[in-house]
């Protein structure tokens, strides 16, 4: 596939999303291909059965194709779900310098390397594999809040990281699934690490922030603090734990309660008329019947509060060096709920916001169709593709300059050891 075209694949509890993005002359990505399709093959962001998301994953990508007119055959896959942990660790080293003198040891990226990897040494579950290490900050002797100690004179290099862990076999299965739908997954990519990139501004991380996916399975959590990942937590709920009241206490099927809930749900009371109503469909040839909307809204709310309630409990365990300045985003198919941004506010006492994908230089030709919180996933995936991509070109090209001039040294050394023997 071109270098040009970027393929990411969102692979949810209630939907399988595929997007198909194109580099334009200017730089910038451009959608040219979308498909989504129904997933019955997960349950709580883990696969339960491979065939049904095979088959998922094969018709979400096979729309993108027809879309776009382009044959896929790699991409950048999410991943989520109740098996996703994240834990904060430190690693220090001593500077070996690229100077000789002990005085002036400058840091390279070999010394950056070697503290990254001191601070992955923690110990992890047999059936647990490391998903992403992403530095924090770094301290050099003394002298804190470092973004990037490259060439800064010091004797002792310290790092903080975040590291993000998934059980092997969670991660075994989306490989499994989308390599038997007849495509290469790149990398797996943390589902709402991409979904940040997507809605999130650069001030709001940097303020500190909580992006909260709201999900069909499950609800994701990822607190910035000052520009990085500070903590990842999973709540075991989401939408269809709020479809699946509606059904029950309705007496209606789950298709006709999930339709309910798009068409006339809604958690905020102060957003409902009160001769506002719903028809009900009618079960084994019953009629149909008309009740208050509020009717709906007392089956929803109390679910989404008690998500937004243990969101709350989580927030209140972690040791924040600093308040939230940038309060609450919501994004994923939950979020698009009516009056769930002012529950979120009552709550958990942040402000908050609807995240929609920012339509910006690194996304354009963005249609209203796809700037709506349940494609935020799918669409940063593509942008975090699209630059991991980028970094591995510029990484094998410094590398190929590198070897290129040790290369060179070598030929001149030959040819002085040459003219010194023979000439």
């Amino acid at each position: 596939m071109s270098n040009n075209i970027v393929v990411s694949l969102d692979i949810g509890s209630t939907c399988v999303r595929a997007v198909v993005c194109e580099r334009d002359t200017d730089g910038s990505l451009k959608i040219i291909g979308a498909g989504i399709r129904p997933s019955t093959g997960l349950r709580k962001g883990v696969v339960v059965n491979i065939e049904a998301t095979l088959k998922a994953v094969a018709a979400a990508v096979e729309d993108a194709e027809m879309m776009s007119g382009l044959e896929v055959t790699d991409c950048w896959t999410g991943i989520g779900g109740n098996h996703i942990n994240g834990i904060n660790s430190r690693g220090v080293v001593g500077v070996t310098g690229k100077k000789k003198d002990a005085r002036e040891r400058e840091i390279g990226q070999e010394d950056i390397d070697r503290v990254i990897e001191a601070a992955k040494a923690v110990v992890i579950p047999t059936d647990r594999q490391i998903l992403e290490v992403i530095p924090q900050n770094y301290k050099v002797d003394d002298q804190k809040g470092i973004r990037n100690p490259m060439d800064m004179i010091g004797v002792r290099l310290e790092s903080e990281v975040h590291i993000i862990t998934c059980a092997v076999t969670g991660a075994q299965n989306i490989i499994k699934c989308v390599n038997r739908a007849g495509f290469r997954v790149n990398e797996l990519i943390l589902q709402t690490l991409a979904a940040g990139r997507a809605v999130l501004t650069q001030d709001e991380m940097d303020l500190g922030v909580v992006l909260i996916d709201l999900g069909g399975g499950t609800t994701d959590i990822l607190v910035y603090i000052e520009g990085t990942p500070f903590s990842t937590y999973t709540i075991p709920a989401g939408g269809t734990q709020v479809t699946g009241d509606i059904s029950i206490l309705k007496n209606i099927s789950l298709e006709n309660a999930e339709k309910i809930k798009i068409d006339a749900g809604c958690c905020w009371d102060g957003m409902l008329d009160a001769d506002e109503t719903v028809i009900v469909p009618g079960v084994g040839g019953r009629p149909p019947m008309s009740i208050p909307r509020s009717q709906i809204l007392t089956i929803i709310k109390p679910r989404m509060e008690e998500i937004f309630k243990l969101v709350k409990q989580h927030l209140d365990t972690l040791n924040l060096p600093r308040p939230l300045g940038g309060g609450v985003v919501l994004t994923g198919g939950g979020a698009q709920l009516t009056g769930v941004v002012e529950l979120a506010n009552s709550i958990l006492k942040l402000p908050a916001r609807l995240g929609s994908p920012i339509a910006t230089q690194d996304l354009g030709g963005l249609v209203e169709e796809y700037r709506i919180p349940s494609y935020a996933t799918a669409i940063g995936l593509a942008l975090e593709g699209d630059r991991r991509a980028a970094a591995d070109s510029a990484d094998r090209g410094f590398e190929t300059r590198q070897g290129e001039k040790k290369s060179g040294a070598l030929i001149d050394k030959f040819k002085s050891w040459l003219k010194e023997e023979f000439f």
